[in-house]
């Protein structure tokens, strides 16, 4: 069977965009050298705090998406 175009636009696209997201956390770590820059404990945290939030938010969205086409019956009180 056929990818349909949607899937293959999906996967193209959030390949592309997954990676780009790797190779910034790669960037970030370039910054943990501490020969050329100053950080402490809570700057980390605070950093990684903010990382886990918008994966959690994004994470979010795609669920609510997935979650959208469960529980279309309408009301009813047959259980």
């Amino acid at each position: 069977m056929e990818e349909s175009t949607k899937r293959q636009r999906f996967t193209k696209v959030a390949t592309n965009r997954v990676q780009k997201i790797i190779d910034y956390l790669g960037l970030l770590q370039n910054c943990s050298n501490r020969n050329n820059y100053e950080y402490d404990e809570e700057d980390v945290n605070h950093m990684f705090d903010e990382i886990g939030k918008a994966l959690k938010d994004a994470k979010a969205v795609y669920t609510n998406e997935l979650n959208k086409s469960v529980g279309k019956g309408g009301f009813s009180f047959n259980k």
